[in-house]
């Protein structure tokens, strides 16, 4: 997957001019690559253009001018997008009652190793994840995912946790042929 470049960030002024159509872009990007599981899971494959949007979009909320910032979010961000074949997701855990949320990002510490996107040949590739997001006691309500795709996009994503969350949802055509086009970047030799 293409990282995101120093050359593509620009200063907060320019890119608060020209914000909506940058914005617009991110959105349908994120459009094609959001994939809601269980009803409370949501698998947001990321993109060069997904992760360009939350660069510029931290570079304009804390109106950062000093270059080692800027670039210590390229590096940071960049992070979020898989490397050599793999796919980078951003998981989002949605449960809207915050007695309910407390609870079960409690209970569900185990949730990571239960995640998978299922192969076309019906292998499922398990996440890894940042194991800074869970500590013994609470899981994070955002975790970010790596999946080892072997440079293919997947058909379908799912949860495997027995007594707590389970389901699978099939990728669209769209989505799997926006995830393929971001797998298929390599890099200038």
């Amino acid at each position: 997957m293409k990282p995101v470049e120093r050359a593509e960030i620009l200063d907060f002024v320019t890119y608060e001019e020209q914000r909506p159509a940058i914005q617009a872009a991110a959105i349908a990007a994120k459009k094609l690559r959001r994939v809601v599981v269980a009803e409370c899971l949501t698998f947001l494959f990321e993109s060069h253009e997904t992760i360009r949007y939350q660069i510029l979009e931290m570079v304009r909320t804390e109106r950062m001018v000093r270059e080692r910032d800027i670039l210590h979010e390229l590096e940071t961000y960049n992070e979020l997008l898989g490397q050599g074949g793999e796919l980078g997701v951003t998981l989002l855990v949605g449960l809207e009652s915050p007695v309910e949320r407390d609870e079960k990002l409690r209970r569900w510490t185990a949730l990571p190793r239960h995640l998978y996107v299922r192969m076309a040949d019906g292998t499922q590739v398990r996440a890894r994840w940042d194991e800074r997001q869970i500590s013994h006691e609470r899981l994070s309500s955002v975790q970010y995912l790596r999946f080892a795709v072997d440079g293919q996009a997947p058909v379908a994503c799912g949860i495997d946790f027995a007594g707590e969350l389970v389901g699978e949802t099939m990728l669209t055509p769209e989505q799997r042929a926006a995830i393929a086009g971001d797998l298929e970047w390599t890099p200038a030799s």
